[in-house]
């Protein structure tokens, strides 16, 4: 039976067991597809750094003696739609059985379902053999609750795969060492040099120029930095915990202007296609740690794997726990535009000027730049979230919809209303500065609130604060910021709400 089995862009995972048997009569599928480099406008890095793992990836499967046909974006077969390529290998090469692995996407789930119920010939998915978790987990997990909190979720995957576990407690004594990774970064404690992958790209570049790909951002060096296969992640990974685990913990919350990646681990986007699994980093992160503890606090370790066992496959629980009507919530009923400088970085407040061109230059921000300072000023300027979730798709490389959505919407926007995070994650200047040291180069003086000079951030939060009070002000995680707001004197509330109203309808001027 001559058998058609799809490979997506993030389904490059090179230990599926598909791979464990070669079969004469199996051809394997990858496509580059206007399709997908058109539904958002990407990330110049983001798109050459799909298609060379693409590449990497099918020169690999041949090399292994599989069959493999690869569209390049400009081959003449290429249709740029995804079931009308698999339609067209299947006519050409008179195929009978189609076989996938379940997309992590929705949108794809939908097409794939859909081709499969429309098409004649015998289908079958599998498992993409990545997650810890099965895609419906959480349907199970949080029946019949309310909400739908991670802490819990975490606690019994560390439980199940007996991760910092002993007994039946958490090792350390604690399930979560938040508290110690919340500093601002003592220069003291040296960073060390990036480690680049300089994979070549300059065929790539120039198919897309010819092909008039719509980019945003910035590539240098005519290369793509970040890992792309498995050996170059495993790379990573060892390089990661040689030399900025011992650090990761205190500093992930940080944020600096002369750094773009401090010891955060550069392996999100090798993550997210499946170059190496979370189960491959764990492991290896906890067995150097047990070699090297006399060094290397358990803070540091627990930090690293609560984001890759806690949020990174709670995310994906989320999404597919409430889509696909999560995808269109505005809890808040925000509906203003992105202001320009999201795309050019053009902005007078530094916090934002260097997270947006640093997030232009690299295709990447860490977790604390995205939630608090461009989603902290999108959600107070009250942008409508489906241009928030557009510019975040599409401006980093390690963005999928499944883990971008439910981050963005939920954690960064509160559009979904409290699904997922307890609270609206805004704040002031004070917590930007408190973090980092953006605000003292900054033209504007993060202790004012109303003056020509005061930090935009101030103003914002008591009018988003007072706009959105009928929405927020019983929700318990706020109830010390309405007391606040209600002492307020109301001469100095109106200078507020004036204030504010001139950021956000003339954001571009700041």
């Amino acid at each position: 039976m001559k058998t058609l089995r799809l490979i997506l862009g993030d389904q490059l995972n090179s230990k599926h067991s598909w791979y464990k048997s070669k079969n004469e009569d199996v051809t394997y599928s990858i496509f580059e597809m206007k399709q997908e480099t058109d539904y958002v406008t990407h990330h110049i890095q983001k798109i050459v750094g799909f298609f060379s793992a693409m590449r990497d990836f099918s020169k690999w499967l041949q090399d292994e003696g599989h069959n493999v046909v690869y569209f390049n974006l400009d081959d003449k077969k290429n249709t740029q739609h995804l079931t009308e390529n698999i339609q067209l290998l299947i006519k050409e090469k008179k195929i009978s059985k189609f076989e996938y692995q379940l997309p992590d996407e929705y949108r794809l789930d939908k097409q794939l379902t859909s081709f499969c119920e429309e098409t004649s010939i015998e289908s079958k998915v599998y498992c993409t053999e990545h997650f810890y978790t099965k895609r419906r987990d959480l349907n199970d997990f949080f029946k019949g609750k309310k909400q739908f909190l991670m802490e819990n979720f975490y606690r019994v995957i560390r439980k199940k795969h007996d991760i910092l576990i002993i007994g039946n407690q958490p090792e350390g004594g604690k399930w979560n060492f938040d508290k110690s990774n919340r500093n601002k970064w003592n220069e003291k404690d040296k960073i060390p040099p990036i480690k680049n992958f300089e994979n070549p790209i300059s065929d790539i570049l120039e198919l897309l120029n010819k092909e008039n790909i719509k980019t945003i951002g910035h590539i240098k060096d005519k290369s793509f930095s970040y890992p792309i296969n498995r050996s170059q992640a495993l790379e990573q990974l060892k390089y990661f915990c040689e030399y900025l685990l011992v650090h990761f913990g205190d500093y992930q919350d940080a944020m600096h202007t002369e750094q773009a990646f401090l010891f955060h681990s550069r392996l999100s986007f090798a993550l997210n296609i499946k170059a190496i699994s979370p189960k491959d980093i764990v492991t290896t992160v906890l067995n150097y740690w047990r070699k090297h503890g006399e060094y290397i606090n358990i803070s540091q370790v627990e930090g690293f794997i609560r984001q890759i066992i806690g949020w990174r496959e709670y995310m994906r629980g989320m999404y597919w726990h409430l889509m696909p009507d999560y995808k269109n919530l505005n809890y808040l009923e925000n509906n203003n535009k992105l202001p320009d400088f999201f795309w050019t970085g053009n902005t007078k407040m530094n916090c934002l000027s260097k997270a947006i061109n640093n997030s232009l230059d690299n295709g990447y921000a860490h977790h604390i730049q995205r939630l608090m300072v461009t989603g902290n000023y999108a959600l107070l300027t009250q942008i409508n979230p489906d241009q928030i979730d557009a510019w975040y798709l599409g401006i980093y490389v390690d963005a999928i919809e499944w883990v971008q959505l439910p981050n963005t919407r939920g954690m960064s926007q509160f559009a979904d209303g409290g699904k997922i995070a307890t609270k609206p994650y805004v704040s002031s200047g004070s917590y930007i500065n408190k973090m980092g040291n953006y605000c003292s180069n900054c033209s504007y003086n993060v202790k004012e609130k109303v003056t020509d000079n005061a930090c935009p951030f101030n103003s914002l939060y008591w009018n988003f604060l007072d706009d959105k009070r009928d929405y927020l002000q019983d929700n318990f995680r706020m109830k010390m910021m309405y007391s606040l707001l209600n002492k307020m004197k109301p001469e100095d509330l109106h200078k507020i709400k004036i204030k504010a109203k001139d950021i956000i309808e003339n954001p571009n001027k700041y």
